[in-house]
């Protein structure tokens, strides 16, 4: 038996091939939605992808199983309790999955959703009475559990899911053996969990003694540890469990439609008819010249997830992408379901002109510059976008503070004025604020963007306050 882990850092999602050499027959457990190393590791290895199983229905990606029983005609494995368009096969407690001398075994384990299962793998031919490992899904990560508040917005409550949680823990997970292995679906960053460890697996033994949701409590006292202090989730996770239901295009023939060149004049007609536009440059190229209108998410870190966070899921998307970065751009939208992407600007922003109206600038400072105007007569108004955690400890004296994950909402609140100059740890999220501000407030004299954020504010060595409360 040989067990692989995929991790995907973008989205700090874990995915999983298990393959029995003896029947040459695998498995593969929450994939993600491109699909080609399972694929080509499945033909190095002479092995048939038969199975493909969901521990959930993932809140924060679209997941590969329709890609792969298209590519494969491998059969999809959901929790009992689910509710699909598509044909697949319910696994119930105790269910068994035989793949020669490998065994799946279901365990049905609720709490971060209705029908999650965790899987528990043993290998015969080493010991079939004590298991090898368990994919635990979103039900148990390392260092953390899985949060039972996603499920809030399609009327399941947090408190339901949170006992449901506590029971599929202490009456299922944590009666395995210490020495079975750990394989979750998260890593550190994930929005599903809030104290998840960098470390990509475990041990029942391990988790049982260090991780602090399985200490020793009471399951009210459970209930309060992970249902209060979890992250924002993103806007598109929601759409993203919808569509983990759904029967849906499969990725290949998304990506082949969006993939479209667009002249200037067509991208004007597109944002014309409410399509909007999503510049995936850096912040340097974007602030040198973007189309007016645009919003900036950098491919350069967590892309997917704030394009998902920002981007109005029921409009179409336009992308303005550096030459040869489009396929990248429109892939990883298209791993959180972003699939209505009308193609993108042909020839990126030369192709606009550089004498258009329609191209703008964004002034970028360092610190010294900042805190040279901060001295001025009329200085200007500063907006932390980072998250109250970062906020509390230290930022700069007099900054406004509104999260990122709550700018559309609150832009209101922004004062318009003075300039305004944006703030985040190290000025990814910055650019997407600033971005957003000239779309959203157009009434503000000058929107500019700290480069290097916080990061380079503290480097240089000046003043931050902390704790300090936001004005």
């Amino acid at each position: 038996m040989q067990i692989k882990q995929y991790y995907l850092g973008c989205l700090a999602h874990a995915s999983y091939l298990v393959i029995d050499e003896a029947s040459k027959l695998a498995a593969v457990i929450d994939p993600q939605r491109d699909t080609e190393q399972y694929l080509a590791d499945a033909e190095a290895q002479d092995v048939r992808i038969a199975h493909v199983i969901l521990t959930h229905f993932h809140a924060d990606f679209v997941a590969g199983h329709l890609e792969l029983q298209k590519a494969t005609g491998a059969a999809i494995h959901l929790g009992a309790q689910a509710e699909a368009d598509y044909e697949f096969e319910a696994l119930r407690d105790g269910a068994t999955l035989r793949m020669g001398q490998t065994r799946l075994v279901c365990l049905e384990t609720p709490g971060h959703t209705p029908e999650g299962i965790s899987v528990v793998v043993y290998d015969d031919a080493v010991d079939p009475d004590v298991p090898h490992a368990v994919m635990t899904g979103d039900t148990l990560f390392i260092g953390d559990v899985g949060r039972p508040d996603l499920m809030a917005s399609i009327g399941v409550s947090a408190d339901d899911l949170a006992t449901m949680l506590y029971r599929s823990l202490h009456e299922k997970l944590l009666k395995l053996p210490d020495t079975t292995l750990v394989y979750p679906a998260h890593g550190a960053g994930s929005a599903c969990g809030k104290n998840i460890s960098t470390d990509r697996f475990s041990t029942i033994g391990a988790q049982r003694r260090t991780n602090h949701a399985l200490q020793p409590m009471s399951e009210a006292e459970f209930k309060q540890l992970v249902t209060v202090g979890q992250p924002d989730a993103p806007r598109y996770f929601a759409h993203d469990a919808l569509l983990n239901r759904q029967q849906r295009e499969v990725l290949d023939e998304a990506l082949e439609r969006e993939l479209r060149p667009l002249t200037f004049g067509e991208v004007c007609e597109g944002t014309e008819d409410g399509a909007q536009l999503l510049d995936t440059r850096s912040q340097d190229e974007f602030a040198r010249g973007h189309l007016a209108g645009s919003t900036n998410v950098p491919l350069d870190g967590k892309y997917a997830n704030w394009a998902g966070s920002v981007l109005a899921l029921d409009r179409p998307v336009v992308l303005v992408t550096a030459p040869g970065t489009e396929r990248e751009a429109a892939l990883r939208l298209g791993r959180i379901g972003v699939d209505a992407v009308l193609g993108y600007l042909d020839g990126g922003i030369a192709a606009a002109g550089e004498e258009s109206v329609l191209v703008q600038t964004t002034e970028r400072i360092r610190p010294d510059e900042l805190e040279r105007r901060l001295f001025a007569v009329q200085p200007p108004n500063v907006l932390d976008v980072r998250t109250s955690e970062e906020w509390a400890g230290g930022h700069i004296e007099g900054a406004w503070h509104v999260p990122l994950a709550h700018l559309e909402q609150r832009c209101a609140e922004v004062p318009v004025d003075e300039p305004l100059v944006v703030v985040c740890r190290s000025g990814y999220r910055s650019s997407i604020a600033a971005s957003m501000l000239r779309r959203l407030r157009p009434g503000l004299p000058a929107v500019i963007d700290l480069a290097g954020g916080m990061d380079a504010w503290n480097a240089a060595g000046k003043a931050s306050v902390v704790p300090g409360a936001a004005r």
